[in-house]
């Protein structure tokens, strides 16, 4: 049995982590907290205390190291400021991976690394990014970190927007005064994340980079009038007037698919949510 280690087990760690245990992997994630430790452990994942400011504190973290795949998964709010503070804390896991017996790494990215451009083709993993070019430099310097070291196999998921469950995309512009709607998504729903994660452990997909988002890509203003229709949210007050309907930043997940995965929700006018108490 392979031991795997999730370093945040949030929004997206949790669901992977769960994922693989169930698919006879045994697992072990971190949380900030004790109190979170505690909850996860009651609902059957095993989990010890890490965080990192930027230098690690908790309690038995080093049990995370001692596995064969690592899954580093820090949420996007812990780029504070400039981004400083996440690249100092991914330098730190680094540091302690290199002393580790971890020998492949899963590296959880994010689109937002590709340039705030428009095209007429998709953007695509082979897209050559540099930190002027990039969308997001510390994206871009983070990934760079990440695959300085020749002590373990890197693979890189850069995820689009993720949604699914609870995050609602029409949720976050209800109401709203001139509302982005003419260009198209690239989300990807937390199911597909977390298969997309186990699929990389259970076909060995190590020193490669792959695109993570739902292959069909609709207009933002259609994801918001689905939602509004079939989750009971009110509907953006108004749209920004476009001149044209635009291809936009559409981002290509076809390498992926090519590995012989299949996206149980390629389009996102069908990703399914269970919104929280207050929120239909």
């Amino acid at each position: 049995m392979k031991k795997v280690s999730i370093i945040g087990l949030g929004w997206l760690g949790h669901a992977a982590g769960v994922l693989l245990q169930q698919q006879g992997y045994q697992v072990l994630g971190s949380a900030t907290s004790l109190e979170k430790v505690a909850q996860l452990q009651q609902k059957g994942l095993d989990a010890v205390q890490f965080k990192l400011n930027p230098r690690p504190e908790g309690i038995g973290y080093l049990r995370l190291f001692d596995s064969e795949i690592l899954i580093v998964t820090l949420p996007p709010r812990s780029r504070h400021g400039d981004g400083e503070l996440y690249l100092q804390q991914l330098a730190v896991i680094r540091e302690l991976l290199v002393a580790s017996a971890v020998e492949q790494v899963i590296f959880i990215s994010s689109t937002g690394i590709y340039p705030n451009e428009s095209k007429a083709v998709s953007y695509t993993e082979e897209e050559e990014v540099s930190e002027s070019n990039a969308g997001n430099s510390i994206l871009y310097r983070a990934e760079q970190l990440m695959a300085d070291s020749p002590s373990y196999a890197l693979t890189i998921l850069r995820m689009g927007g993720l949604m699914g469950a609870d995050r609602i995309p029409g949720a976050y512009f209800s109401g709203k005064e001139q509302v982005v709607g003419h260009t198209r998504v690239n989300f990807i729903h937390q199911l597909d994340a977390a298969r997309m994660i186990a699929w990389v452990v259970d076909q060995g997909l190590w020193n490669q980079t792959f695109n993570g988002v739902a292959p069909e890509h609709p207009f933002r203003r259609e994801v918001y009038a689905k939602n509004a229709s079939a989750c009971g949210i009110p509907l953006p007050a108004s749209y920004q007037e476009a001149a044209d309907e635009k291809v936009g930043r559409c981002i290509s997940s076809e390498k992926f698919s090519a590995t012989g995965f299949s996206f149980d929700f390629p389009n996102p006018l069908d990703f399914t949510y269970t919104p929280r108490l207050g929120t239909s």
